[in-house]
């Protein structure tokens, strides 16, 4: 009982991070690991317990859907989810003790993208020159990481979009960002549940919370500026990642 309910704060504490400024899977993933679930089971539930937060925000946007750059988001939504499903497939291949090494470097490249991934693709296109038709390709490689991993998966997409077409706002970006997120996270969670990895003891405490949570946290955007909860977020990550390079010695 006492793991279920520091499940539960974590998943309120995730849906609040997600609804104000995105980075609840950094903490989702470790609390299912330190109550003992093996990795690659702690993130296949942790990607289940977080995915109803993320279809709630599509809903939220269903009027607000468009391409952007020429690319029609029709296109995009199932290369995600072939993608979300391929990472998902990988995942549940890789042996533990595999994972157990690949997690630190995930987690440092998720930290970082959280850093400096918003702001990246913009910086990047004063100096590479790509057109629009390489986004399926590249989208399809980042649903398999979403599907594999998912820690700042939303963001490495906006990077990109910003990269690879004319696009260069980033709030416009956002109901694209939740939809394409939703789907390559949607197919995960299929196969997910039809391998049978999901502890849903520790997955069901965490989902509950986290949608409490969102709701919270949504409301706490009126207090709390979204680049004060950023920075804790990106401490809390460079934090957590350390210890998981510590674990993996």
């Amino acid at each position: 009982m006492s793991q279920l309910l520091f499940l539960a704060a974590a998943g309120l504490l995730a849906g609040a991070m997600n609804a104000i400024a995105g980075g609840g899977s950094f903490v989702t993933f470790p609390a299912m690991v330190f109550v003992g679930l093996p990795p690659v089971a702690a993130n296949a539930s942790s990607t289940v317990a977080l995915f109803p937060g993320t279809l709630a925000s599509s809903f939220a946007y269903r009027h607000e859907f468009s391409g952007f750059g020429g690319v029609r988001l029709g296109v995009l939504t199932p290369i995600s989810m072939a993608g979300g499903l391929a990472g998902a497939i990988l995942l549940l291949a890789t042996p533990e003790h595999l994972f157990d090494v690949v997690i630190p470097w995930l987690l440092l490249l998720a930290t970082l993208t959280f850093a400096f991934g918003a702001h990246a693709g913009l910086a990047l296109r004063r100096v590479v020159h790509m057109g629009p038709r390489a986004l399926p390709f590249i989208q399809f490689a980042i649903a398999i990481y979403g599907g594999y991993f998912g820690g700042a998966v939303g963001l490495m997409m906006m990077a990109a979009w910003s990269l690879l077409t004319a696009s260069d706002d980033l709030k416009s970006m956002a109901p694209a960002r939740v939809l394409l997120v939703s789907a390559t996270n949607g197919a995960a969670v299929l196969w997910f549940i039809a391998a049978g990895a999901v502890h849903w003891p520790e997955a069901l405490a965490m989902l509950a919370a986290s949608v409490i949570g969102g709701y919270l946290g949504a409301r706490l955007t009126q207090i709390l500026p979204a680049k004060v909860v950023r920075h804790f977020v990106i401490v809390l990550t460079a934090c957590i990642t350390a210890v998981f390079f510590w674990r993996a010695l």
